[in-house]
């Protein structure tokens, strides 16, 4: 067997992730053929999956883009995934070009692919590490380089939460990374939801099934109710916790899901630190 056929064969056994999965209905490259397969097989039970991704991927850049003009200029990108088009540091410094960035990822692939892309930029970098363990990435050594916990930082965590199946757990680490956080900084969530999906909502639960059985993480949606629980402490900038495509929608935006935002399935949200928030 030659060397090629025998990396053709780990790449798919290689076990599938989210990061990767997300490239592919990105259309991204970053991906491999287990990836594919599982992918293919989840866009024939929800065939909205390519569209919601990128649609979430605009959401985050028109997040990213207020929060530049807010005077926010320090990003930690929470499960921030393969770098594709539209990355938070490339949005981010073209407003402002010495604009901080950490992405934050467990996928050795994901970190890997961003710290090729970031070479030679001095203001933005990658690390290896679990959303689940706030402590151990506020204190890794390239946070605390790069990121000055003393001014505002945007704690962005885009289409992460719902891989962490307890939702009081979730509340936690939410909590953890506020406490660690100045007056001025912000939260930016959007979180996969089942409510007033108009689709069987058992074909949803086979969805999250399939997930679970083929991929590395579960995938747990969550109601608005819950949702907005992740926002204690934070003040809610308008338009508050509303559907994916309806966040401070850019005038030319083309939206699939306009006459029916439901089907987004996503809840989005931006809030602001006024305070140090509750203890």
């Amino acid at each position: 067997m030659t060397s090629v056929g025998r990396g053709a064969q780990d790449a798919h056994r290689k076990p599938v992730t989210a990061a990767r999965l997300y490239d592919y209905y990105l259309g991204g490259i970053h991906n491999f053929p287990a990836d594919r397969e599982v992918g293919k097989a989840l866009l024939e039970r929800t065939p909205m999956l390519r569209t919601i991704a990128r649609d979430n991927r605009a959401f985050l850049a028109r997040a990213v883009r207020y929060l530049t003009s807010a005077g926010v200029h320090q990003f930690l990108d929470l499960g921030s995934g393969i770098p594709t088009e539209g990355n938070v540091h490339e949005i981010a410094q073209a407003a402002v070009p010495d604009a901080r960035v950490v992405y934050v990822d467990i996928d050795p692939d994901a970190v890997s692919e961003s710290l090729e892309l970031l070479e030679g930029n001095p203001y933005a970098t990658a690390i290896r590490a679990n959303v689940r363990e706030p402590r151990a990435v506020l204190d890794h050594p390239q946070v605390r380089t790069l990121l000055d916990f003393d001014k505002p930082v945007a704690v962005l965590m885009v289409a992460v939460l719902h891989f962490v199946e307890d939702s009081d757990e979730v509340c936690d680490i939410v909590a953890r990374f506020r406490s660690a956080l100045a007056p001025g900084s912000h939260l930016v969530i959007a979180h996969a939801t089942i409510d007033e999906l108009v689709f069987d909502e058992r074909l949803w639960e086979k969805t999250q099934q399939d997930y679970r059985r083929q991929t590395s993480t579960a995938l747990v949606p969550r109601r608005k109710s819950d949702v907005a629980r992740f926002f204690d402490g934070f003040e809610l900038i308008e338009p508050g916790l509303v559907w994916l495509n309806t966040w401070r929608p850019d005038p030319d935006m083309v939206d699939e899901f306009k006459d029916k935002p439901e089907r987004s399935s996503f809840y989005v949200g931006v809030g602001r630190l006024s305070s140090s928030g509750p203890s």
